[in-house]
């Protein structure tokens, strides 16, 4: 009985295993699909784990490679580094420039400029305006107002350049106080320390003769009692007007007789009348020549310029030390660059720690080299344009140069077109050096300024005066942020954006709103437009063969007009930008130890009472 139960039992367990042997396909996927499900969960407990456990680790190990490894972009402060290596030329002429990381896309820069859209040897509408400085007829001549018994003396400060801002000041405040003027000292113990007296820079005779009319001119103080007169010595504050002039020294002159204004720049107001202004202009102008052999030589190297090309760029780099250690920017050298710059940099007493990228962000910083360069090319010029480079001792060398030559190899300076044997009379005079620079870049048909110090001034309001003349100035302020995010953008894009950054500041008329500007710079009331030509003109001295007399104009009928933006630096604003070298807290003359002035960055003001300033920092 037990056995037939068995029986049935297995009989049973026969029909069944049966019946999943012989169960539809769709049966059978079900089984195989509860039997890949036991597998799973079996690998879910056991192997995922593991893989989690790998996982987490290589994402630990990317995370702490990424934040001790170097980033691949570029810096805004990495200026010296993106064009240092130029490895080749493609066949549709494009230099490719890389940064120092092979990940960084590459920065295509065309070698020719490309089309700007614009003529690059003119300013628009230049043709419609004219200088004019000559005296209204009721301008009050020297025979008639001088007083016999007054004498005012300047003593001069800074460079070649600053001291031609006092020069040319002089005059006026002679003019403005009935007083004969003693041909002004010149600065022999500045920064520059060039021991040159006035008639071995300028043409005393020419600048007696030719302001005879104006303000009576003498070489030296006559004698008193068979003595020489001895002048009371005194400084006028910054920006003095007429009658600032008039009621401090009126009252000195008529007591002591002689006056010498020492520190004697930007002591006259951007804001006179007319007649004054006008002055101002046939002194600088026309009066104010350099000797003969400046001169020839000077006409020597644009005449060599010229025979290389029909137009030629002249840019005044100033990319010293000096200047770089004074403006408190970053220029990506890193810590050698910190301290070469910082031990400079002390030598400025009155100078605080900067900040560097508020420096920067204010449109302080100089451009690099290859920055410049950069600008060039985007604003059309092409590699086959001559450079003349206007400059002392670069900081970095022909490393830092490099980038600019590749650009631009066709590149020059006055002791690459001339020998050392021309310029021994010259190379021992800093002034000297810069009166050549001065007239070749007065000559050049662009003037690119890389700091608008004193020589940048001078030469903007002349190139005005004289035909409005190419000068053209970075707006280093929106420049800056365009230079930081290169890499992120085409060349086409990057070049768009620099020229529509560039309007307002490429020396054409009507370029800065009325009032504003310093009057070296922009001399408005000495220019004319074609609407008022019947005034009399100043002819320009044949004798002045440097003088612009070759003016180039053209004969194509001029696109718009310049523009006026609010981005041009105010006068106040300007204040810090005509200064050379700030007051050592020492006053040497009086052995007396003056109170700190603190300076952030070039641009802040000083206030009335605190310390003037010793040395002056861009001529």
């Amino acid at each position: 009985m037990k056995k037939k139960k068995r029986d049935v039992s297995n009989g049973h367990s026969s029909i069944n295993m049966n019946s999943v042997i012989n169960v539809t396909p769709l049966s059978g996927v079900v089984f195989r699909t509860a039997v890949l499900r036991r597998h799973l969960r079996r690998l879910r407990h056991h192997v995922f784990p593991l893989v989690s456990a790998v996982s987490g680790c290589l994402l630990l190990l990317l995370a702490a490679f990424s934040l001790l490894a170097p980033s691949p972009v570029l810096h805004h402060h990495d200026h010296l580094s993106l064009l240092r290596h130029y490895h080749s030329s493609d066949d549709n002429g494009v230099v490719e420039a890389r940064s120092n990381s092979d990940e960084t896309a590459t920065f295509r820069v065309p070698e020719s400029g490309g089309s700007s859209g614009r003529d690059l040897w003119s300013t628009r509408k230049s043709d419609l305006f004219h200088g004019c400085s000559n005296a209204a007829d009721n301008f009050a001549t020297a025979d008639v107002k001088t007083h016999s018994n007054r004498y005012l003396l300047i003593a001069t400060s800074g460079g070649l350049n600053q001291q031609r801002t006092g020069i040319t000041d002089a005059v006026v405040a002679a003019y403005i106080l009935n007083a004969t003027l003693v041909v002004p000292k010149l600065d022999q113990k500045s920064f520059w320390k060039d021991s040159s007296n006035f008639d071995e820079i300028f043409d005393v005779d020419w600048f007696i003769s030719s302001l005879s009319k104006d303000v009576e001119i003498i070489k030296q103080l006559p004698t008193k009692g068979g003595k020489p007169m001895s002048p009371y010595t005194m400084r006028v504050p910054r920006k003095c007007n007429a009658k600032c002039y008039q009621n401090r020294l009126v009252p000195v002159l008529n007591k002591k007789h002689a006056v010498q204004l020492t520190k004697f720049d930007y002591r006259l107001s951007n804001k006179l009348d007319s007649n004054l202004q006008k002055l101002r202009c046939r002194e600088n102008f026309h009066a104010l020549k350099f000797t003969d052999l400046i001169n020839e030589m000077g006409k020597t190297l644009v005449d060599r310029m010229r025979m290389k090309s029909k137009h030629f760029i002249a840019l005044h780099l100033r990319f010293e030390p000096d200047m770089l250690a004074f403006s408190g920017c970053d220029f990506g050298g890193g810590e050698k660059e910190r301290k070469q710059l910082g031990k400079i940099r002390k030598r400025w007493k009155t100078l605080h720690a900067s900040n560097p990228d508020k420096v920067r962000r204010h449109g302080r910083c100089p451009l690099t080299p290859e920055e410049v360069g950069l600008m060039l090319r985007a604003l059309g010029f092409g590699s086959d344009i001559h450079l003349y480079v206007a400059s002392g001792e670069v900081y970095g060398g022909e490393e830092t140069l490099a980038p600019l030559k590749k650009l631009f190899p066709n590149y020059h300076s006055k002791e690459t077109i001339a020998s050392k044997e021309e310029l021994t009379p010259f190379s021992s005079f800093s002034s000297r050096m810069a009166a050549l620079d001065f007239i070749v870049c007065d000559e050049s048909d662009v003037f690119i300024t890389n700091n608008n110090g004193n020589m940048a001034r001078m030469l903007a309001g002349r190139r005005r005066y004289f035909g409005h003349k190419p000068t053209i100035r970075p707006n280093a302020k929106k420049l800056s942020l365009l230079f930081m995010n290169r890499n992120n953008m085409t060349w086409e894009e990057f070049a768009s954006k620099l020229r529509t950054n560039q309007i307002g500041f490429m020396g054409e008329p009507n370029e800065i709103k009325p009032g504003r500007g310093e009057f070296h710079e922009n001399p408005a009331a000495c220019i004319c437009s074609a609407s008022s030509r019947k005034s009399n003109e100043v002819p320009i001295p044949q004798n002045e063969s440097y003088d612009s007399q070759n003016v180039h104009k053209e004969d194509d009928t001029k696109k718009d007009s310049g523009y006026v933006t609010d981005e041009q630096i105010t006068e106040d604003e300007q204040d810090w930008s005509e200064i050379d070298y700030t007051e050592m807290n020492i006053n040497r003359s009086q052995g007396k130890v003056l109170p700190s002035v603190r300076v952030s960055y070039p641009g802040l003001l000083l206030k009335p009472d605190e310390p003037e300033l010793e040395e002056f920092f861009s001529d």
